[in-house]
């Protein structure tokens, strides 16, 4: 039976906001409701940027009730747990016991079954690939109430669709996953000065073979000309014992909306000085931090979205091809610094050369760049039109974890083997993302 709406139950981005109705899913042996002619999409922590977990006009399955272990083999590091565990939990439990996650995005508030999803990524993908990388099995449940065990080995086929499948072959009640080996939580940090795009890429190519982790900020404010001020930091898990990994020291958290955005142009700018100031003054020396501060910046600050007022902001989050790269992230630079519009959360990684582990999912070999920005009405949708138009042109892809915009051509142009999905989407689920993208294109 469908819950009443919930105006919680809304994107990390806030960038459209309307209560959902939400169906709480407590056991994982328990079949699936039947919300009448609605379509159901799992919802775990609500740490997607767009639409992707959003479902206007049907509901949410709310997995944050999935939240038990069910083995762990400290031996071998094998963990099977529910999927709305978060990866916060998966580390409380695992890294005082000598292993992490193999992959983890910018936050460690995402479930399991999200992570899976989306299929998440890290600052080490050319290391050790994507979260799907390391998903050794899981349960899938279907609509219908069939229940089918998914590996690269027993129906591979619903594996692939699965990982990275934004929730719309069903849900996946609990999952098995392969944790690695650490002496501590710790890392041995370097940062290094990067001004170019190219000289990124330098430094990726120096650092890749000897470094776990790799990442790149810089300066959106300050480009010109192909050049701008930026860091490129490199980490390796140091052999140091630290604190766990699930202590970390809070900043605090936003309590409420701001009712206007504070991320205000000149707000950006100062931090912007500020990081890069901070930045240097670590440059050139070797810094051993806890592996959580490195890993996961934001997690410091609850509620960090609310930072950017009632409209909420759009992230965008593309890779650009290997022979594309200069020009094409260039190309991004020049638009976003002519519409004045900048951001302080504006990263450069480079994924590797793993092939994709699912169908959708988003990584691929090249360099990918994410920014945030507070929604400013026409100014905004007129500056990603032209940033999605420029991905497209040079054959890139858009993130769908992120974005709330995308096109239909985009969403093709990036993924041209999305008919492949279409065997094995429950026919129960969808979602406001997949409508959109999907609208209009043949089948």
């Amino acid at each position: 039976m469908l819950g009443k709406a919930q105006p919680e139950l809304q994107s990390w981005g806030r960038y459209r906001r309307f209560a959902q109705r939400g169906i709480e899913h407590h056991w994982r042996d328990a079949i699936l409701p039947s919300p009448s002619s609605a379509t159901m999409l799992p919802y775990g922590q609500g740490r997607s940027y767009g639409d992707v977990a959003q479902n206007t006009d049907g509901c949410l399955v709310r997995t944050h009730r999935l939240d038990r272990f069910i083995s762990f083999d400290p031996g071998t590091g094998m963990l099977r747990a529910e999927s709305g565990v978060r990866l916060y939990d998966v580390l409380a439990t695992a890294a005082p016991r000598g292993w992490y996650l193999n992959v983890v995005p910018g936050t460690q508030y995402v479930s399991i079954g999200g992570a899976i999803a989306n299929d998440v990524h890290g600052k080490n993908h050319h290391r050790a690939g994507t979260f799907g990388d390391h998903v050794v099995r899981f349960e899938l449940l279907r609509s219908d109430g069939s229940r089918t065990i998914c590996s690269r080995s027993e129906n591979p086929e619903w594996f692939a669709a699965t990982v990275g499948g934004l929730g719309l072959t069903g849900l996946v009640t609990w999952a098995e996953i392969a944790l690695r080996r650490v002496e501590g939580t710790m890392v041995d940090v370097e940062t290094v000065p990067c001004t170019s795009v190219a000289e990124f890429a330098e430094l990726c190519d120096a650092s890749d073979s000897t470094y776990e982790y790799t990442v790149g900020w810089f300066d959106c404010f300050s480009y010109r000309a192909g050049r701008f001020r930026g860091l490129f930091t490199r980490a390796n898990h140091a052999s140091a014992k630290g604190t766990p990994a699930q202590r970390r020291q809070a900043l605090g958290g936003v309590p409420f909306v701001a009712p206007v955005g504070v991320v205000h142009p000149l707000a950006m700018r100062a931090f912007n000085r500020m990081y890069f100031a901070s930045g240097m003054r670590h440059a050139g020396r070797v810094s051993t931090i806890p592996l959580d501060r490195f890993l996961y910046p934001l997690d410091r600050v609850d509620h960090w979205n609310r930072l950017y007022g009632p409209k909420g902001f759009l992230q965008l989050q593309c890779v650009i091809p290997p022979e594309r790269v200069r020009e094409g992230t260039e190309a991004l630079l020049d638009a976003i610094a002519s519409s004045g519009q900048g951001t302080f959360l504006a990263v450069i990684k480079r994924f590797g050369m793993r092939p994709p582990r699912g169908i959708l999912s988003f990584p691929r070999e090249g360099v990918t760049v994410a920014l945030d920005f507070p929604y400013r009405g026409e100014a905004t949708g007129r500056l990603f039109d032209q940033l999605h138009a420029i991905v497209q042109r040079h054959a890139g892809r858009i993130y769908p974890a992120k974005d709330a915009c995308m096109s239909p051509s985009d969403f093709e142009s990036g993924y041209p083997e999305w008919r492949r999905m279409k065997p094995f989407l429950d026919p129960g689920f969808s979602s406001d993302f997949w409508r959109r993208v999907t609208a209009g294109l043949a089948a």
